[in-house]
């Protein structure tokens, strides 16, 4: 029977908790019972669950090391903490204390910054600003980051009548490989559209052009990406000033630096993916080489990082409710929170641990939350040890746009807490209520009243 290969029994290999599979890192022995020496039951006896938890000493840190990160290649840069990332007052307060200009991207957020920061230390970016907000932007002295022309004619005409010349900066986008472009954002770089708004604001003499800005994306990993944003703004920055005289205060490379989540498409884990603030700046300071303005002071350089600085700093502290048993054999988990107060569960495998000393095997695993909709998952591939009802578990890095773009949907949205760098334990937000809800509700007089 020649040609048929000869037989090879099979081999069994025995799964080894704790190691790396396609499911992700085993839990193992690692349950977060404490989150900064605080215990997590101590926690939710006083706030309840389910519970946001921040951490000012991770905040302080991060900010701290991409500062320092700066300092060493790009000195004199700038961080202005983005808004839209985390709104609340304490996290904001946080980073303005710790040197962070306020970067916001709507008139309700340039209200909130001008309440905790004077108007010289706030960006106003964005697509949409109204004749209001522009003017409220211009009386406080505020950066104006113009989006595209129409906004560019309503901001001299809101100038005009203000009699003011307020100091403004073009938004730019550009072709980078790799990088889907953000084309809806901006005034075009590689067709001329950049140069020719500059141009409209020199003719115009009522705006004074004095930065560029541009912002690639979010959760850029590629550091070609920003060496070669910094490199065309820098070209820019040349022309403006060789060929109309302009020279630039400020340019503003806006964000995007990944935090140390794994999206869904990584395979590895996300501190061994996502490149160091060292190695952005390197990148950054390698791109801005090409700046040629001889006898000119450089221009203040600014980034707008949030996501990076904040995502390591929230927890999320969630109860089970209830086990079932999928038809796959998984097994399925009921949490007390979903996607309505997890919103980045769409873009992020998170870290999730138990909060809880256990024991068990673990096997294959997946977190729901508690709406009545199928695309409440929290985690859909996860090995994870037994848990009981009243059980709880931690999800971690999730300080990033949840709580500005959680939901009031099914349920009431959680509390959210601090825990000082001293241990102090402050509320920072307070759980929402039917009474909260119902305050912003009006009753037209033909439903009467009552019952």
């Amino acid at each position: 029977m020649t040609g048929k290969p000869a037989y090879e029994p099979p081999v069994l290999i025995r799964h080894q908790t704790g190691l790396m599979n396609k499911l992700g890192r085993i839990a193992g022995a690692r349950p977060l019972t404490e989150i900064d020496g605080v215990s997590i039951a101590a926690l939710v006896e006083r706030f309840g669950s389910p519970l946001f938890v921040f951490s000012e000493r991770t905040l302080v840190a991060r900010h701290r090391e991409l500062r320092e990160a700066l300092a060493v290649r790009l000195p004199g840069a700038r961080l202005a903490w983005s808004y839209k990332t985390n709104s609340l007052d304490a996290i904001c307060r946080v980073m303005h204390r710790e040197g962070s200009l306020a970067e916001v991207v709507s008139e309700s957020e340039l209200d909130r910054a001008l309440r905790l920061v004077p108007g010289p230390e706030v960006i106003f970016n964005g697509p949409f600003k109204p004749e209001g907000a522009l003017e409220k932007a211009f009386r406080a002295g505020a950066r104006v980051h113009l989006d595209h022309f129409d906004e560019l004619a309503r901001a001299e005409a809101v100038a005009r009548r203000l009699a003011v010349r307020p100091r403004v900066a073009i938004r730019v986008h550009m072709a980078l490989p790799g990088i889907p472009p953000w084309s809806r954002f901006g005034f075009n770089l590689e067709s001329g559209q950049a140069l020719d708004a500059a141009r409209r604001i020199g003719a115009g003499g009522v705006l004074q052009l004095a930065g560029l800005h541009a912002h690639i994306g979010t959760f850029v990993q590629e550091l070609d990406a920003y060496r070669q944003e910094a490199r065309q703004l820098a070209g820019l920055a040349n022309v403006l000033a060789r060929e109309h005289g302009v020279l630039v205060d400020w340019i503003d490379l806006g964000g995007g630096f990944a935090s140390r989540n794994a999206l869904h498409s990584q395979y590895l884990p996300g501190e061994q993916v996502t490149p160091s603030f060292a190695q952005y700046a390197e990148a950054i300071a390698e791109g801005l080489a090409a700046l040629d303005l001889p006898g000119a002071r450089a221009p203040t350089i600014l980034l707008e990082t949030g996501r990076a600085l904040v995502d390591e700093a929230g927890s999320l502290v969630a109860t089970v409710h209830a086990n079932k048993r999928l038809p796959d054999g998984r097994r399925g988990v009921i949490l007390d929170t979903g996607v309505n107060s997890l919103f980045t569960a769409f873009w992020y495998r998170h870290d999730v641990l138990p909060a809880q000393e256990f024991s068990g095997t673990p096997e294959p695993t997946v977190l729901y939350g508690p709406l009545c909709m199928a695309i409440d998952v929290v985690r859909d591939q996860l090995l994870f040890p037994p848990l009981a009802p009243g059980d709880r578990v931690v999800v971690r890095n999730v300080g990033a746009y949840n709580v500005t773009q959680w939901m009031q949907f099914i349920t009431d949205r959680p509390a959210v807490a601090m825990i000082s760098r001293a241990g102090e334990v402050g509320l920072i937000r307070r759980r929402e209520s039917l009474d909260t809800l119902l305050a912003q509700e009006e009753i037209p007089g033909w439903l009467g009243a009552g019952r």
